[in-house]
């Protein structure tokens, strides 16, 4: 059987996070005049995507993204070419209006569990040392993009067999985060 491709980063392997990495840069996929933006952190929450709104890579089946906090992300270059992708989205892409690249997703629902955070795409930076993939997420949500059903066992298997455990909605931590956001504003929030 010829192994499952994913996306190109998940197909070489994953690779740890460097020590004390501090952050970089992304680039849209433009030759010249590339958008750039500045990452004054590491990243958190990184994982494999199935959804059909963040961007992937041509022939790739998943997006890797992570978060980073919004306030360690500033464009650098080339701002006038960023246009937000759809505005009735929870996260506000900003992608590239020339090669489409996704530079960064923001949310401004200042309820929403994950206001202050930025989803990022750090397979567009040319720095190593980024957090590692952690899991798949929405993984389901592929066969809306054209992958037919009948691959799903195999491709959770793919998954699996490089150490991110699939899931259909976000990971259970993080689920639990959107969850406890939405009972403090019901005000049914408990504490220990």
């Amino acid at each position: 059987m010829t192994e499952i491709k994913l996306h190109p980063s998940l197909d070489r392997g994953l690779s740890p996070a460097a020590t004390n990495f501090a952050g970089g840069t992304l680039q849209c996929l433009c030759p010249t005049d590339k958008v750039e933006i500045a990452i004054d952190a590491q990243t958190l929450h990184n994982h494999a995507c199935g959804c059909s709104k963040c961007w992937k890579p041509e022939g790739a089946k998943f997006a890797v993204i992570a978060v980073v906090p919004r306030a360690n992300v500033s464009v650098t270059a080339n701002a006038e070419k960023l246009a937000i992708v759809d505005d009735t989205a929870v996260i506000q892409r900003h992608a590239c209006k020339a090669c489409h690249a996704h530079l960064y997703g923001r949310i401004e629902n200042k309820d929403h569990a994950f206001y202050g955070l930025d989803f990022v795409h750090t397979e567009l930076s040319p720095q190593t040392g980024w957090s590692a993939p952690g899991f798949a997420a929405f993984v389901s949500s592929i066969i809306e993009s054209g992958t037919p059903p009948e691959n799903m066992k195999a491709i959770r298997a793919r998954l699996r067999s490089i150490g991110l455990e699939p899931y259909d909605c976000l990971s259970p931590d993080l689920m639990d985060v959107l969850a406890t956001q939405v009972a403090k504003l019901k005000g049914t929030a408990k504490s220990n």
